[in-house]
């Protein structure tokens, strides 16, 4: 079985060991801030909790292997002047659009694969 990037064990177990981190963060910030009131503690408990959100925002983003629409939006935009470059040099259009078609189907396909 294949598993994808956003389900792999390194990323469970990354979100598994922030999840605990915020609960013991906030747990002992709290205890810490009644019991002691001891503000250097809290800060530092408090930082860690900060850090743990980071790493999990981090490997999220990171794990994500879908591109954006801008990006997919901008390549088409090149694409569509190179096709009126071509046809402006004299290629037939139709048939120019008909190999970008088959490409792209192949691809898809081949992207699919991997």
């Amino acid at each position: 079985m294949k598993t994808s990037p956003t389900t792999s064990p390194a990323l469970r177990n990354i979100r598994v060991i922030c999840a605990v981190v915020f609960v013991a963060g906030i747990a002992g910030m709290i205890i810490t801030s009644i019991a002691g009131n001891n503000v250097g503690v809290v800060n530092t408990i408090g930082g860690a909790t900060a850090i743990s959100a980071l790493v999990l925002l981090v490997a999220t983003i990171t794990s994500n292997s879908v591109r954006p629409e801008v990006f997919d939006e901008a390549d088409a935009e090149r694409l569509e002047r190179k096709i009126a470059e071509l046809t402006k040099a004299g290629t037939d259009e139709a048939a120019l659009r008909e190999i970008v078609h088959q490409a792209k189907r192949l691809g898809g396909t081949t992207w699919r694969k991997n």
